[in-house]
């Protein structure tokens, strides 16, 4: 079987998102294959960010439909729990607990969702802190670590429950910039781990380095979806070649 005969492991169909009269998605449709890496971006508000959080059900979406690695979502719980266990996120805000250790942070998940003996979820945190090259940083508190270490330990929590799909939300947006490349190299070794990946990011020279396709969206559309080549050098929209124009060359 060719990849491109493998049913996609996400499939979005015509999805439409309102928040009261205003409409944050319209009609959006794309496939994400097995392994593929997509890079969502365009300006503030274009919706972007809505339409990672519909994939894992953060937002529940009016119109069309989003199939999840053969899981249809219909905003009932069972579909709910199903698709949790399968996609991973990670914010532009790091989420963890302040009260709790790094590793206890990563345990958390295992222990109480996939009823994991505390024995195995501790292997399992030390194994992904190593992944994303903190283990030395396992008893620590979050209030302990840079943003970018807080970061990392995000990604690490959102591994432990094995998904196979991860969700990027800016992941890079709040740290400071000496610290965006530590985070963006954990993704980008992610990536060539073969993870499937979908990343709402500006970084486009990460974009550049991992993406199969890239995604541009504004006011609640796709307006442009291309291989990243054809993306940077020939944009088909002018709304594309001005965002890139800006975010190239600022």
């Amino acid at each position: 079987m060719q990849a491109s005969e493998t049913p996609p492991i996400i499939k979005i169909d015509q999805v439409s998102k309102f928040f009261g009269e205003f409409q944050a998605l319209k009609d959006v449709s794309l496939d994400v294959r097995l392994g593929e890496k997509v890079v969502v971006c365009g300006p503030s508000g274009s919706g972007k960010s809505t339409l990672i959080r519909c994939i894992n059900h953060l937002e529940h979406h009016e119109a069309g439909t989003i199939v999840v690695d053969g899981i249809e979502l219909d905003g009932g719980r069972k579909s709910l729990n199903a698709i949790r266990s399968k996609v991973g996120m990670v914010f532009q805000q790091f989420n963890l607990f302040p009260h709790l250790t790094v590793l206890d942070n990563l345990m958390l998940g295992p222990v109480r969702a996939r009823k994991m003996s505390k024995s195995d979820a501790r292997d399992l945190a030390m194994h992904y802190l190593g992944r994303v090259h903190i283990p030395e940083q396992a008893e620590k508190f979050p209030k302990q670590l840079s943003g970018g270490q807080q970061q990392r330990v995000a990604i690490a929590r959102s591994l432990c429950m094995e998904p196979r799909i991860m969700l990027f939300d800016e992941p890079t947006s709040a740290l400071d910039p000496e610290m965006i490349n530590e985070v963006l190299d954990v993704m980008a070794e992610l990536a060539a781990s073969g993870m499937t990946m979908i990343c709402v990011t500006h970084e486009m020279g990460f974009a550049k380095r991992v993406a199969d396709q890239m995604v541009f969206m504004d006011h609640g559309e796709m307006v442009e979806a291309a291989d990243p080549e054809t993306f940077f050098s020939a944009p088909e929209s002018a709304r594309c070649r001005d965002f890139l124009e800006k975010i190239l060359h600022h």
